[in-house]
């Protein structure tokens, strides 16, 4: 039978498109003499013996040719046979009725006696055998298409319009066989569409057991996105491989479909005016100088090179210790450059690593540091606090020590307002760079001028929430929230990184013999709850609570993290200092006191060297505990705006 069936296949291949035509239209043109026939026969038999099948045998070459016009003139061989199913009553039916009424007229010449019931006969006659003609021909095309080809068992979630055109177009597939429907609706459970049969989702282990299903086909355009997700899910823990059809609007571009969306700008959501465009020039802090910044290939450190490079520095050296990271800046910055004759270095390294420093500042003759290189992220920092305090605090340490060496005129350190009164690691790791800094610059005697700028959070950066809740929300939700009333400051990368370069440009005003530490107006805090609805909103969507049910994305609240504050604070002191910038404040805050920095670094790396995590976490904390029992300096204070 195989064999068979592969002869037919290479015949059905053989054929050319006007021959297949062909083929069909002497169907219809063989159809309607044959018809007749059963019609005469039928009505002989049991209705009006006195026909005389031998005359009417006459017409049968009329009713040939006949046909073969009308058939012709109708179009009904150009309708292919995997289509044909859509058009049968459209397209059979006039021929079949064109038919009856030539048959009508002709039976009723001179010496032809034929009833009309018989005429009827020949009608429906025709019909069916029209139809059943393309459907056993259709049949037989797929059973020799398929031949030896493997199946794929499939279920359409959707028995709306979506889903029955989807059924129709795939029914006569090579290889794939629609077995059933899947569908919410109850009543429409235990009907059938399409010749299949609609099931609950309830049944759905059922039907994958019964029918051998290996894939489900979402065709619920109207659904949206993040329900459709959710099913799907469901779906993939079966087992199953789930794909989603688009509706057809969507396909013809009457439709946009939500991924194609402008993504809305992070700032949009600080509910603030943008600050980027009030900033005064400070580039000529570094207008043909060498700056080097640490950590050039994050999402602090690669906007500080972006904003730098339109400063004009004679070399702007990129230290990374990622490569991927520094390639990607490298490249992106050599694309930039214009003709101010900026020299792009890019160093792969690690701020730990004092060799690598050294030759880095002192072969490139870097006269400031910008020191964003740090391990940010809580959770991670907090699971591996040894990493995080031999990164943020011994290479603080390290490259700060290096830059009083080798003369460098300015150290600004990237902070985070985490290092204030922090209850996790990474927060603690910040506020000892913060004291490294600080019982640095009253030790070097000026040499290297140290200053410390702390903010918030920025909208947009790797880690930050805005990222993760639009992951999520693409993801079809939930929304992870670590609790209802969890607020954060926010700024964008942009304006906080134009605030940065901008206390470099006044930092060396004043006192050299202690760190300037330097806030930033980062408003008024944001509630994180607000903002994921707000972002929820801005992608096409409603937020699924008790209030709204049918809604589309969840928030799920979670719990605060190990070390996660509810809110976070700017300051260890209770005064803020005016500058050149009003939304630039400088901390009246002390130094590290009576703390021998130099000792608890030394505890501190003696701990990280045995491996000891738990008792460096301990030492760490109590640290910083310690240093932030200080008295508000003396200055008069300017509360922030």
């Amino acid at each position: 039978m195989t064999g068979f069936r592969i002869k037919l296949f290479q015949f059905s291949q053989m054929l050319s498109r006007h021959q297949k035509q062909f083929l069909i239209w002497l169907i219809d043109i063989l159809a309607a003499p044959f018809a007749f026939y059963l019609s005469c026969a039928s009505v002989y038999s049991a209705l009006w013996p006195t026909v005389q099948i031998d005359r009417l045998a006459l017409l049968f070459p009329l009713l040939a040719l006949i046909g073969g016009v009308v058939s012709f003139s109708l179009g009904l061989p150009r309708i292919k046979l995997k289509t044909y199913e859509n058009f049968a009553t459209v397209g059979t039916l006039p021929y079949a009725a064109v038919m009856g009424l030539a048959a009508f007229f002709l039976t009723t010449l001179p010496g032809l006696s034929f009833p009309v019931v018989g005429t009827l006969a020949f009608t429906l006659i025709l019909f069916l055998l029209v139809i059943g003609a393309r459907t056993a021909l259709l049949r037989l095309l797929i059973w020799v298409l398929r031949a030896g080809k493997p199946r794929v068992r499939v279920l359409i979630y959707g028995a709306g319009s979506t889903g029955l055109q989807l059924a129709s177009a795939l029914k006569t597939h090579e290889t794939i066989n629609v077995v059933a429907f899947l569908d919410d609706d109850p009543a429409l459970h235990r009907q059938k569409l399409a010749g299949l049969r609609i099931f609950s989702p309830e049944r759905i282990d059922e039907v994958i057991r019964n029918h051998d299903i290996t894939r489900v086909i979402l065709a619920i355009p109207s659904l949206s996105m993040p329900k459709q997700l959710r099913i799907g899910r469901k779906l993939q823990l079966l087992g199953l491989d789930v794909q989603v059809l688009p509706s057809f609007a969507q396909l013809v571009g009457a439709e946009q479909i939500v991924d194609a969306l402008t993504p809305l700008a992070a700032g949009n959501f600080l509910g603030r005016d943008h600050l980027d465009q009030s900033l005064p020039d400070g580039s000529k802090a570094y207008h043909g100088k060498s700056v080097m910044v640490t950590g050039a290939g994050g999402s602090v450190g690669s906007e500080l090179c972006r904003q730098l490079l339109a400063c004009g520095p004679k070399r702007l050296v990129m230290f990374e210790v990622s490569e991927l990271a520094l390639y990607n800046i490298e490249r992106e910055l050599a694309e930039m450059l214009t003709k101010t004759g900026t020299q792009l270095v890019a160093v792969l390294g690690s701020v730990t690593d004092a060799r690598a420093v050294r030759q880095a500042l002192a072969g490139n003759g870097v006269d400031i540091v910008m020191h964003a290189a740090a391990y940010k992220h809580v959770p991670l920092v907090e699971a591996n606090p040894i990493a995080g305090l031999v990164n943020n605090v011994l290479g603080t340490r390290t490259l700060a020590d290096v830059c009083v060496e080798e003369g460098v005129k300015r150290f600004l350190l990237v902070s985070t307002d985490k290092a204030v009164r922090p209850t996790n690691v990474m927060g603690a790791t910040k506020r000892l760079a913060e004291l490294v800094v600080q019982d640095l610059a009253r030790r070097s005697a000026g040499r290297t001028h140290f200053s410390i700028v702390r903010f918030g959070n920025v909208l947009g950066s790797s880690g930050s929430v805005i990222p993760l809740f639009k992951e999520q929300i693409a993801r079809g939700g939930p929304v992870t929230l670590t609790h209802e009333d969890v607020t954060r400051y926010f700024m964008t990368i942009t304006e906080a990184v134009r605030l940065v370069l901008m206390t470099g440009a006044f930092s060396d005003e004043g006192s050299v013999a202690r760190a300037d530490v330097f806030v930033l107006d980062m408003g008024q805090p944001v509630r994180i709850r607000q903002l994921a609805e707000q972002l929820i909103h801005a992608a096409g969507y409603t937020v699924r609570d008790e209030h709204n049910p049918g809604g589309d994305i969840d928030i799920k609240v979670i719990g605060l993290r190990p070390g996660e504050k509810l809110h976070e604070e700017l300051l260890i002191g209770e005064g803020l200092l005016t500058t050149p910038h009003p939304k630039i404040l400088r901390a009246a805050e002390e130094g590290p006191g009576q703390m021998s920095v130099p000792l608890a670094l030394q505890q501190l790396g003696r701990l990280a060297a045995e491996g000891d995590a738990e008792a460096a976490r301990r030492m760490a904390l109590d640290l910083v505990r310690g240093s932030d029992q200080m008295p508000a300096a003396r200055e008069p204070a300017a509360s922030a705006s």
